[in-house]
């Protein structure tokens, strides 16, 4: 099981970096069959389609989200979870190497618009947001805890249009996120 799941997630990998270099139309899957070194056959036996590979990264993105959003149900309404929270979602970013995703996504914005599992990413995100603030609280204070989780992003664009350290970046995003929900 794990060495299938590495599998798909080498397979993944492939595909995206071919999707930011050709573009997601001028990809297909000889192209990343080849990449890997793999038949088109084997590479089909675990995705069938350009859109599985990229629905399947969703995918993997919402699971994560969802275990993040269930952790923070549990625990109680404080500035420390809230902190936390933005913490976890930071490193999460990080580890599914976002930046190449967020590019896909910029450059392709149509390769899964309608897909039901971009649906269930954005309500789950809207749900976690919830999650930094408590009910009553005024607008501007809602708004501004969620802007924390969008700051994370934006350090990620950054990252990726500006020259320097990719570190330094995440850093500054992390620490102004923080000042977001620690009102």
């Amino acid at each position: 099981m794990r060495e299938s799941s590495d599998t798909r997630r080498r397979i993944q990998q492939v595909a995206l970096t071919l999707f930011n270099e050709k573009g997601y139309e001028a990809t297909s899957l000889r192209e990343i069959a080849e990449k890997l070194g793999v038949t088109k056959a084997a590479l089909y036996y675990h995705f069938k389609s350009k859109g599985e590979i990229v629905a399947g990264m969703a995918e993997t993105r919402l699971e994560r989200l969802r275990e993040l959003l269930a952790w923070a149900r549990s625990q109680p309404a404080t500035r420390e979870t809230r902190c936390e929270i933005v913490r976890r979602y930071a490193a999460d970013l990080h580890d599914l190497r976002h930046s190449d995703v967020m590019r896909f996504f910029e450059r392709n914005q149509t390769a899964l618009r309608d897909h039901p599992i971009i649906h269930k990413n954005r309500d789950t995100m809207i749900e976690l947001s919830k999650a930094l603030h408590s009910p009553g609280e005024p607008p501007a204070r809602r708004l501004k805890r969620t802007m924390a989780l969008f700051t994370l992003h934006a350090g990620q664009v950054f990252q990726i249009e500006e020259a320097g350290d990719p570190e330094e970046y995440r850093k500054a995003a992390l620490e102004v996120a923080l000042e977001l929900v620690s009102d």
